[in-house]
């Protein structure tokens, strides 16, 4: 990849990031922008599949899925940046190589073909791809003493189908390791947030998110980063603990180190302010 040739690919934002999560969304847009990376946007996508949806109808869930593949043109890869939304386009994948008849019913329905060739990425395998060394070359600001806790959830681990499938497990730390910042180990980086639990029955969830927060307090962390825009709401919104740290958005981050200006439109959105301590570090004015 180059920086100086854009590059296109379909993107699937998903509801949080065009919802709840705008902020990540608009710092993942000015990253990628930034980077030459043009995500153009799938034109008239609907829900993944994800939550009610896969409980209430696996069919709901699949076909959900599937009409979202129906829209992303060949020729570029496809990119998400919600765990869950990347399991489900990719789950719905494998499921229709497996049943051809579920395959050409779906194109019926929907009146499109559907390409299972199609290449489902998450945005962190695509920095990876672009190279560590061009990004870092990208940057305008160090992200040097920022101590984080890359905290990935527990979407990173899918059942059997789905073993072959690249995930990004590690990626986080090697992306901000390469900017400057130092990933704190001994907290808890892959403990459930309780995920949807948090609408339905917020006393499981609560406890669970103290554990992760408190346990970034005991590593000596400035903060949490994660690219899940479900757990980064649980982990603010959940938390009762005495100490609370900020919760950054992966991109978030990201567009600070490649010089964004724009961030006071993200973090006033946040519930713990994270710009005292980018201000004390001297990242943000």
């Amino acid at each position: 990849m180059s920086l100086h040739h854009q590059i296109d690919f379909s993107y699937f934002p998903g509801c949080s990031m065009a919802t709840t999560a705008a902020e990540a969304n608009m710092s993942l847009m000015q990253s990628a922008k930034i980077l030459g990376l043009n995500l153009i946007e799938l034109s008239d996508w609907n829900c993944c599949g994800s939550s009610s949806a896969q409980t209430m109808c696996k069919n709901l869930s699949l076909g959900m899925a599937a009409r979202n593949l129906s829209l992303a043109p060949a020729g570029r890869p496809l990119v998400a940046m919600c765990p869950r939304c990347l399991h489900y386009l990719r789950h719905a994948k494998v499921c229709l190589k497996k049943d051809p008849e579920t395959h050409r019913s779906l194109e019926e329905r929907w009146g499109r073909p559907i390409n299972l060739d199609l290449k489902i990425m998450h945005f962190m395998e695509v920095l990876v791809r672009f190279g560590l060394d061009r990004l870092k070359q990208s940057a305008k600001r160090s992200l040097t003493g920022l101590k984080f806790v890359p905290y990935y959830g527990c979407a990173v681990f899918r059942p059997p189908d789905l073993e072959k499938e690249k995930y990004y497990q590690g990626e986080m730390e090697d992306i901000l390791v390469a900017l400057g910042a130092e990933p704190i180990i001994g907290a808890y980086t892959h403990r459930c947030c309780g995920s949807f639990l948090s609408a339905t029955d917020p006393e499981i969830v609560t406890p669970l998110v103290n554990e992760i927060i408190d346990s970034a307090v005991a590593a000596k962390a400035h903060c949490l980063v994660t690219a899940c825009a479900m757990c980064q709401l649980n982990l603010e919104i959940r938390c009762t603990s005495r100490e609370r740290l900020p919760v950054f958005h992966f991109s978030e981050v990201l567009a600070l180190a490649l010089g964004a200006k724009d961030y006071e439109e993200w973090f006033v959105r946040h519930l713990v302010d994270p710009r005292p301590l980018l201000q004390n570090l001297a990242l943000v004015a």
